[in-house]
């Protein structure tokens, strides 16, 4: 079945080519499609397109099907073109001619377009609790640790002290700039297109501010050619959040490597977290950073390759933007699965405590040094002088000993201040206005 089909038969090299791996892609969409359906239905009859006994029927029936996608009985049968037509084919074998009716108003651009903001909505949703997962993970290990000293690097150089306090630390208020890039993709996504159409709007006298309340949606994509516009750049802006998440994965986790080296020997793991090599019975090799690290990296790719599949495109639609779907929607899995297993990763590793006992890093406080003579009145140049002059001569003896105070360094994290950034962002998702509006559209 194709919503499109006209009683002529297509090329079956042709229908293989274009149909492409929408089938399996739609899957992710299908209990969306149906959410979009319960609430155009819904309209439609408010409108005077449906009589009350369709609209109840027709509900009947989508709660169904919207049970059996939520269960995993749903599937797309073979010549079936996609999720929006197995829904419709559905709908007409169980209830006949009302079934037919469910498309007026609107066009498979709409409705895939529909589908997939209420996808991005679920999928930000998601990935926003493995983020907070994460997060909560990192500020938990960075109290654990905050007087634990180590080194400090820059140009990979042993600079100053550092501690694993402001290390983690770090990347837990990095997950925060994160979250603000994705409660921005959380604003782009949830405006309603349903009632674009084909991008030109309907002649029928629906109601757009409806479908809007009925699927939670915070404001409608006014403009119905914006609507079809929108496609692509939507995708890209929560690529672009995802990115910036999968950046501070990445980071960390080529830390994580560095660290676990013996040439660093800061941090390790449980031998079970580990995986060894076949013929090098001593290796305890960090596997799951180093996959989170390549996963990630991958995943910093999409707005870049979006972009290039969108680029000069003009207004309108075209079996270009089929393709986004097969970049985007695998991503979700993999970097939920990341966030996941970097939390449990965080949790897990064991820090050395006697690092600067090793003489090596002895010039790490020479900063300190450097800064007790400029408070007993030593002019700071000066004072730079003397302490160079007593490294390059090996007279050097450090005070193993830090005072820092002011906020974020590593005597004064602000831990809690951090803690509560990510909340006022998280408050910005509506997400259980959300949840509870979809749950009264499907009585569940």
């Amino acid at each position: 079945m194709k919503l499109w089909d006209k009683g002529i038969e297509v090329n079956r090299e042709i229908e293989r080519f274009t149909v492409g791996r929408d089938r399996e892609m739609d899957m992710y969409l299908a209990s969306f499609d149906v959410l979009g359906t319960i609430a155009h239905v819904r309209m439609l009859e408010s409108i005077g397109l449906l009589a009350a006994d369709e609209l109840t029927v027709l509900e009947a029936e989508l709660r169904n099907i919207f049970r059996q996608t939520e269960e995993g009985d749903f599937h797309i049968e073979p010549g079936v073109e996609d999720v929006h037509s197995q829904v419709e084919l559905l709908l007409t074998r169980r209830l006949g001619e009302a079934g037919k009716k469910v498309h007026s108003g609107r066009s498979r651009n709409d409705q895939v377009l529909t589908d997939v903001k209420l996808y991005l909505r679920h999928e930000i949703e998601e990935m926003t609790e493995g983020v907070r997962r994460l997060f909560d993970k990192l500020l938990e290990q960075s109290e654990r640790y905050k007087d634990v000293l180590m080194p400090g690097y820059t140009h990979l150089q042993a600079a100053m002290p550092s501690s694993f306090g402001l290390w983690l630390g770090a990347y837990a208020e990095s997950l925060t700039d994160d979250m603000h890039l994705m409660r921005a993709a959380w604003q782009v996504v949830n405006q309603n297109p349903l009632g674009s159409a084909a991008g030109y709007g309907s002649s029928f006298p629906i109601n757009r501010t409806m479908t809007t309340r009925l699927l939670g949606f915070d404001d409608l994509n006014y403009n119905v050619a914006y609507a079809q516009m929108a496609r692509g750049k939507t995708e890209k802006t929560v690529a672009f959040a995802m990115a910036s998440v999968a950046a501070s994965l990445a980071r960390f986790s080529m830390d994580a490597c560095l660290y676990m080296c013996q040439n660093f020997g800061f941090i390790s793991l449980p031998d079970e977290l580990t995986t060894g090599s076949s013929i090098m019975p001593h290796k305890k090799n960090p596997d799951v950073f180093e996959l989170i690290r390549a996963k990630c990296n991958k995943i910093q790719a999409l707005p870049n390759d979006i972009t290039l599949l969108m680029n000069n495109l003009p207004s309108g639609y075209f079996r270009d933007m089929q393709i986004l779907k097969e970049m985007l929607f695998p991503a979700f899995g993999e970097l939920k699965d990341c966030l996941a297993m970097l939390a449990y990763m965080v949790g897990s590793l064991n820090i050395n405590r006697n690092i600067l006992d090793d003489r090596r890093y002895r010039y790490l406080f020479s900063v300190e040094a450097l800064n007790r003579l400029v408070l007993e009145g030593v002019p700071f140049r000066d004072a730079y002088r003397r302490i160079g002059m007593e490294i390059n001569s090996g007279s050097f003896e450090p005070v193993q000993m830090v005072t820092h105070t002011h906020e974020g360094s590593i005597g004064n994290l602000c831990n809690d201040r951090i803690r509560s950034k990510m909340q006022k962002i998280m408050e910005g998702f509506d997400f259980e206005r959300v949840n509870e509006t979809l749950r009264r559209l499907t009585n569940s």
